[in-house]
This record gives C-alpha cells, structure tokens and sequence, in this order.
C-alpha cells in the first residue's frame, strides 16, 4: 500500500483530501502545517507528498526545499496543491523540484491522475535503479574477488617457496618467483590505487568550489611529452609497444599532469588488454588555451549502445563470455577525471555493425 503524506493547513481541505485518497486504498497521513508535515515525512517517509503551498510560519516552498537538502526525502515525489496560477509561482516551485502543481479548485480526477502518474514514474526510477543494483552487485560477484585473490595467490604462493625452499633454488628460479611476484604485487597497487582515485573523484563531486579551484590552477605544460611517456609505458608493459600510432601535438593542456598521465594510461590500457596484438593504436591529441582532445583507436571487439550507456565503476561487459582482467575501473576513473575539467569521455564502437553484417550476409568487419 502506498503511503502519502498530505499537507495542508485548512482542517476541511485536509480532511476531505485524506478521505479521498483512503478511498483509493492509499495509507494516507495528515499534517496541519509545514512543520509537523516536515516531521511526519522524516518518520514515515511517505512515497509521496501533497503540499499546500500558503500556509502560515512555513510555506510549501520551505517545505519542498528542506526535502530537497535531505539525502532520505530528496527523491520523495512532491505535488502542490495552490489556489496561485502566476507563471512565477509555478516556476518557483519547479525550479526547488517540484514533480507537479494543481490549482486550486481541482477535481477528484486531477488528483488522483497526478498522484499516479508520479508514483509510476517513481516505480520506473526505483525499478531501473534495483537493475542497475543487481548488475552492479553481479559483476562485483565476479570481479573483485577474483581481482584480490589472484595477485594475492601469486604473492603468497612464491614467497611461501622461497621461504620454505630458498636453499635448494637455483638463481635463475628465485628470479623467475621474484618477478612473478613483483607482478602480482605491482597489480595489486594499482588496483588499491584506483579505489582510492576513485574514492577521492566521488569527494570532489559533492565539493564545486574544491574542483572549480583545480581546474582553474592547474595545466600541464606539454601535451606530447606527457601522453607518449604513459602510452608507450603501458603498451611496453603489454608488448604492444610496436603497435602504437603515436600523433600528438607539442602544447599545453588545461589540465593537472597527474590527471592527464592517468587518464592516457587507462585509455591505452583498455585499448591493448582489449584488442590483438599486431593490430594498431591509434592515439591523437591536440589542445588550446581552451581544452585538450585526446583520441584513441583500437580493433577490439567493441561495445554495444547499451553497455557504452552503461559504464560505471565495477561493470565489464559480457565477463561471463570473454575471460578478462580488471574490475571496470579504468574507464569510469577517465571519465570522472575528464568531466572534473568539464570535459568528457566519448566512446564510439561498430561492433553493432559487425554482428548486423554477420547476420546478414556473413560477412565480418573489425570493430573498434
């Protein structure tokens, strides 16, 4: 049973709107002003709210405002009731979220059709929310433990032997653990330090002043320099370092170094983990006073519409078909560093083309 919280300071109004709405087999609660009404939202969290916007100490206005600075009521549908038609007024209360207005006298009809269209829209929100929930929860299920366990394995499992067994090891056998645990232990590092860039991104979302202060101050001074360092570190690392197509322009990026090194890492890093070797990347950049475009091209497999519509921290695609490394990090950290300097991450991919030629005449093209 869905639950509504009227407000309304006119005994009669209130009284004959509650009725009403119990009728309908609405859980229905009453508030006599905007302050009790403030209350009662905070103790029952209705699904949503009916709001006379005049009333006395505490308009609908304040009402709405408060919700709106509460994390718990700030998504709670709200529809006020006014005997006020002026544009100003229904602008006013549209620019603080409100989801509807009816004038003063409405009918029971009015009402009712508002109320069920907000809590409909309400319940596609709330049910594209739990979906994208339980993807979010699926693809954590298959990659972080998976992602800690394996470097992890690595470490404990090689050191275990030179410890237990370091006497009768030749060299070249204690190079090789060595090694492999030095890799084991270097992918883990960048796995925590994603968590952390990540984590301190979310921070500077809810901070405007702390990231408009970086963007204003900081900028990297050579453009070319610093974006062939990484891409050729990364693709090195990967063995791919001869399929890099390198033309970057010698200037300067209104962007942090740091940000745009990691930026450049992770967009190579998709692009060599992700497609064959042999086959070429592609990397361009250019910038002004203005704003620096980077571009990378690769021949993996490519990504749908909806999984490009889909990136988010965690989420990698098709895991369950295709084994692979990583726990979907990379991109979302390049788009959050990107969209800090006002800018943004744009991907572009024909694999839609290439399972549509497929199908069509069996042809098959590369996809990007």
């Amino acid at each position: 049973m869905k639950k509504i919280l009227v407000i309304e300071d006119e005994d009669v109004i209130r009284s004959n709107l509650m009725e009403l709405l119990e009728v309908e087999d609405f859980d229905v609660i009453g508030a006599e002003n905007g302050r009790v009404g403030l209350s009662l939202a905070r103790e029952y969290l209705p699904n949503l709210i009916v709001c006379d916007v005049m009333m006395p100490d505490l308009d609908g206005y304040g009402v709405l405002e408060a919700l709106r600075r509460d994390p718990v009521l700030a998504t709670i549908p709200f529809v006020f009731l006014t005997a006020k038609a002026e544009r100003t007024d229904l602008r006013q209360g549209m620019d603080l979220g409100a989801d509807d207005y009816l004038t003063k006298p409405f009918t029971r009809d009015e009402l009712l059709k508002a109320i069920e269209a907000r809590l409909a829209k309400q319940d596609s929100v709330e049910r594209k929310f739990q979906k994208q929930l339980e993807d979010l929860r699926g693809s954590i299920a298959l990659s972080l433990p998976h992602e800690l366990r394996t470097p992890l394995t690595g470490i404990l499992g090689f050191s275990s032997v030179l410890v237990e067994s370091h006497d009768t090891l030749a060299g070249r056998e204690i190079l090789e653990m060595a090694t492999i645990i030095q890799t084991s232990a270097e992918r883990l590092y960048r796995l925590v330090e994603n968590y952390l860039l990540y984590a301190e991104l979310d921070i500077l979302g809810l901070d405007p002043q702390k990231a408009s202060d970086l963007r204003a101050l900081k900028q990297t001074s050579d453009l070319h320099a610093v974006v062939r360092q990484a891409a050729l570190r990364v693709a090195r690392k990967a063995g791919r370092e001869a399929d890099l197509d390198l033309a970057v322009q010698n200037a300067v990026a209104p962007i942090m170094q740091a940000h745009l090194k990691k930026i450049v890492e992770e967009l190579i890093d998709n692009a060599v983990k992700y497609s064959r070797a042999g086959t070429p990347v592609r990397v361009n950049g250019r910038a002004d006073a203005e704003e620096a475009v980077l571009t990378v091209v690769d021949q993996g497999r490519g990504m749908t519409p909806e999984q490009v519509a889909a990136i988010g921290a965690y989420m990698q695609f098709d895991r369950r078909v295709h084994e692979q490394q990583g726990t979907g990090l990379g991109l979302v950290i390049a788009k959050r560093l990107a969209e800090l300097y006002g800018g943004d991450l744009d991907i572009e991919s024909i694999v839609w083309l290439e399972r549509f030629l497929k199908s069509r005449t069996g042809l098959t093209r590369r996809s990007k």
